[in-house]
């Protein structure tokens, strides 16, 4: 009967350490099930900080919107080709779209889907990004920075 009661405890005894070093882990390893916000960053991307017609003069585009969609999760910036052969400054992977939410720092970078326009502009069409908004930070009646091509516009207000 002693040595009956000695394995229980044991059993007892090592299920209990199992449980406590599981939470202890999950309590100190950074683990959280809460999402957690998109890197922050300054306005600091080098590029020239620049009016709607600086956009233009610079990158070939003009904003027509910037809208925070799909249940707050996405923002929409859509863009009209001005001038197709500044434009191309669209692709370069060394200047990457992203809007930075002014209040925060926040930047939003990545594209929903990795879904980016490629080929050729065509002046007049209209084209469009979604970004994924993470935790909703950005919400209608912010003001962001736009960073497209060789240029950032900033104080735009999202629709």
């Amino acid at each position: 009967m002693k040595g009956r009661t000695i394995r229980v405890l044991g059993v007892v005894t090592g299920v209990a350490l199992v449980a406590g070093a599981l939470t202890a882990w999950l309590l100190f390893s950074g683990h959280s099930s809460q999402p957690q916000p998109a890197p922050v960053a300054q306005i600091a991307w080098g590029r020239t900080a620049v009016d709607a017609d600086g956009l233009a003069e610079r990158s070939g585009v003009r904003i027509t919107q910037v809208a925070v969609t799909g249940g707050g999760g996405l923002i929409d910036l859509r863009y009209q080709v001005l001038d197709p052969n500044r434009a191309n400054s669209l692709h370069d992977s060394t200047t990457p779209p992203a809007i930075i939410d002014e209040a925060s720092g926040l930047v939003v970078q990545d594209l929903l889907m990795s879904h980016a326009h490629t080929g050729k502009f065509k002046a007049g069409e209209t084209y469009y990004l979604v970004f994924e908004n993470p935790g909703n930070w950005v919400r209608r009646g912010s003001k962001v920075t736009v960073l497209l091509g060789q240029a950032q516009v900033e104080h735009v207000v999202v629709r």
